[in-house]
């Protein structure tokens, strides 16, 4: 799981335009992040539909439309084991002794 983390990094600094550690001025870059991540996410979602539909119609290729669809279902899976990894950090904040 570490190539993960590392991955997640190199990400964060590719969305965010910077380094990893430029995302701690107060929380406004990852939120700033996080609404990119999730836009684009929502790109390639309406990509992934478009290229189908276009494929079914006989208008573009099937090549193409597999592509952006599993790039559609890398990003779902990306954003629901993010999700996962924060609910997870606030449970185990919440269990944490006062």
């Amino acid at each position: 799981m570490p190539i993960q983390g590392v991955g997640a990094a190199q990400a964060a600094a590719a969305y965010g335009g910077g380094s990893p550690a430029a995302a701690g001025d107060g929380g406004g870059a990852f939120a700033g992040l996080l609404t990119r991540a999730l836009e684009q996410g929502v790109a390639m979602s309406r990509a992934a539909e478009a290229a189908s539909t276009q494929a079914l119609m006989g208008q573009g290729s099937v090549t193409e439309a597999v592509l952006a669809i599993s790039r559609a279902e890398l990003a779902l899976q990306t954003s629901v084991a993010l999700r996962d990894r924060v609910v997870a950090a606030y449970q185990d904040v919440m269990r944490m002794p006062v």
